[in-house]
This record gives structure tokens, sequence and C-alpha cells, in this order.
């Protein structure tokens, strides 16, 4: 029986043993599809446990998405985008907690940054600063984008534990997921609304708007994949900085929220919460003096050999597909 993951090895050939290579998405062929079916049988069924792992952080997304959607019926758009970004404070936290990741002080500044920018914006959608819908709960919204948030964090380092402790792909991973995901998901669908299922369809009630949301959410997470993989976290931290000023005019344009001084301000924390907490660590030593770097060599010459091999190590991206295309000891 072949194990075969995304590091490159497996562990005895047999009739399903395939190349990583024709494992990865876009490159099955009409002649490897045989091939990958062979795998994600071994890979999703046989070995059901390694499956199983990936249902507590599935389980947890569909949570987090279920609450996200209680948190905005019940929130300002913009308050809720400002309030959401918690999720960096909750994943710093639980990086710490089960991954023993250390955060330099600029960090965990910008973290107490970040809470203090969120803490004024609640205060001022608590004061009442301008009317608010009457279905609109702001209590319910907070509690539901807090748990949001600390889901969010969870499952993203539960999930990062797992990619960096097995060897199966990221592809492979988030195939997983949403195997567990759309079950669920079904389930809580027949448990809320089976019988309205039943009388009326499954796709009664979805109006142009309603596609238009879902194929925004599926375009946004191919485009996380995008960023993650060609961007580095400055420029992520201003595309989020952009999405809170976007959500802001959308919201006054659309909804005629109004901004005043102590959203202003809290708002005004956050984007620079978020920008500092995407600076790499270097940039905060900018004012020392540089030490000669032991990796850089003259022209023409190779790297080190440690760096050859960190270089060609996929634990060291964990995030970031592979492409591998020859078996060890092949």
């Amino acid at each position: 029986m072949a194990a075969v993951g995304s590091g490159g090895s497996t562990a005895a050939a047999g009739p399903g043993a395939v190349s990583a290579g024709a494992l990865e998405p876009g490159t099955a062929s009409a002649g490897n599809v045989k091939h990958l079916v062979l795998f994600l049988h071994e890979a999703v069924l046989v070995q059901y446990m390694d499956t199983l792992k990936l249902a507590v952080p599935s389980l947890i997304y569909t949570l987090q998405n279920n609450l996200q959607y209680v948190a905005i019926s019940n929130l300002p758009a913009a308050t809720f985008q400002v309030t959401y970004q918690l999720k960096i404070l909750t994943t710093a936290l639980f990086s710490v907690l089960m991954l023993n990741r250390s955060l330099s002080r600029l960090q965990w500044a910008s973290l107490l940054l970040l809470f203090t920018g969120v803490a004024i914006v609640q205060a001022q959608q608590a004061g009442g600063g301008a009317p608010r819908p009457l279905d609109q709960n702001p209590g319910v919204g907070l509690a539901a984008v807090v748990a949001s948030c600390l889901s969010s964090g969870f499952a993203g380092v539960y999930f990062e534990k797992i990619l960096k402790g097995s060897s199966g792909s990221v592809w492979l991973r988030n195939l997983q997921l949403g195997l567990f995901g759309t079950a669920l998901g079904l389930l809580g669908l027949w448990w809320a609304e089976g019988t309205a299922v039943a009388h009326r369809g499954f796709f009664f009630g979805y109006t142009p708007a309603v596609w238009g949301v879902v194929l925004n959410q599926a375009f946004g997470g191919l485009l996380v994949a995008v960023v993650v993989k060609y961007a580095d976290n400055i420029l992520k931290g201003f595309a989020t900085s952009l999405s809170i000023v976007l959500s802001t005019v959308a919201s006054i344009r659309l909804f005629g929220f109004h901004v005043d001084p102590l959203f202003a301000l809290g708002a005004g924390l956050v984007i620079g919460a978020v920008y500092l907490y995407s600076l790499p660590r270097a940039s905060a030593k900018a004012g020392a003096p540089s030490a000669p770097c032991p990796h850089q060599q003259p022209p023409g010459q190779p790297p080190p050999p440690q760096l050859a091999a960190r270089r060609g190590d996929p634990s060291t991206e964990p995030f970031l597909p592979k492409l591998l295309t020859k078996v060890k000891g092949s």
C-alpha cells in the first residue's frame, strides 16, 4: 500500500503509487486520471484517520461562515469590516500558544493598537451616533464577530499545524476540508430548512444578488491564494486597509452610514495596526548596524548547502502548492 505525500516520498511502491507531479491540479492528463482517482481513494478513504483530522477545522470554518452572516446582519458593513480585523489578534495568540511562535515587540504593540481601534469603533457603535435599522442588534453582532474571529484564528493555526505535521499537499487538504464542509453545510441546511427546501427546491431564493455574493466569495477565495503566493505581507496589509476604506465608502453610499470622528479614529488605528503587523521584522531593526549576511554570495557562486536545502524544502512554505515532479528513489 503506497503512501504518497507532497514531500515527494513514498513508503512502498504498489499499484496505486503515482508520481507526485501527477497529483497536482492541472497536471493530470487523460492518462493520469486513473492514477489521480487511485491516489484520492488512497489518501481520502484508505487513510481515513488522516482525513478525519480535517473534520475539526472544517466544522469550525463552517461555523465561522454562518457567524459572519449573523454579524453582518446586525452591524453596519463598515463596523463589521473594522471589527473583523480582530482575527489578526486571535490568530497571533493561537500561533504563540499552539505553534510556539514568537512575535516582535512591534507586532505586540500593533496588536494592542488593533484592539484599541476596535474598542473605539464599538464604543461609537454602542453610543448610537447614527440611526440604525430596527432589526439590527449590535450586541448580537459583536458577539457573532468575536466568536467568528476566535474560530478563524483557531482553525487557521490548527490547519497550519496539520500541514506542517503531515506529508499531504495543500490541495489535498483543501479537498478534504471541502468534503467535510459540504457535508456539514448540507446537514445544517436539512436541520434548519429541510421542510422548506423539500417544498420549494434547493435553489429557491437564489436571486441575481445571491448568485453575485456566491461568485464573489468563490473569487475572493481564489484571490487570497494568489495574494499569498505572489505578494508579501506588506501588500496584503495594504489590501486589508483598502477593504476597510471601500467598505466604509460603500456603506455611506448604499446605507447612509455616518462617519463621525470616533469611528474615523478607531478605523485609522486599525489600519495602522494592520500595516505595522505586516512589516517584516528586519524593517524594525533598520536603525541598527547591519552585519554582513552569510547567505550573500559573489556573482556566479552557488548558495551554501544549508540555504539550497531550505529552498527545496516544502516545509519552509507550507501554504504554497508545490509542483513535485518525481518520487524519491525513482
